[in-house]
């Protein structure tokens, strides 16, 4: 039996335990570096929208001209979630 270390998405940390599950059933993990911006975590979302790399893509349509639309049609996710994202990368 092979164990592999589970990272932190935000802060690369190894110092991981399970912390429950979510409303779909999947594993839910938790940081315990202190000072990570992100608390808890999954490993597999069941919404892509949810996923850093989605975020990331997001925001590169955005800055190379793509409609809000176009873009939720592409990366299969909802429009609102692409406008909440494009609001967020805003304020930031």
């Amino acid at each position: 039996m092979v164990l592999e270390p589970i990272h932190c998405p935000s802060c690369n940390n190894t110092n991981i335990v399970k912390h429950g599950k979510s409303p779909e059933g999947k594993q839910r993990y938790k940081c315990r570096n202190r000072d990570c911006p992100r608390s808890t975590f999954l490993l597999q979302y069941t919404y892509q929208g949810h996923l850093p790399e989605v975020k990331r893509k997001i925001s590169d349509m955005a800055v190379n001209g793509s409609g809000i639309r176009d873009t939720a049609r592409v990366l299969n996710v909802s429009p609102t979630t692409v406008i909440e994202e494009l609001k967020k990368r805003m304020v930031s």
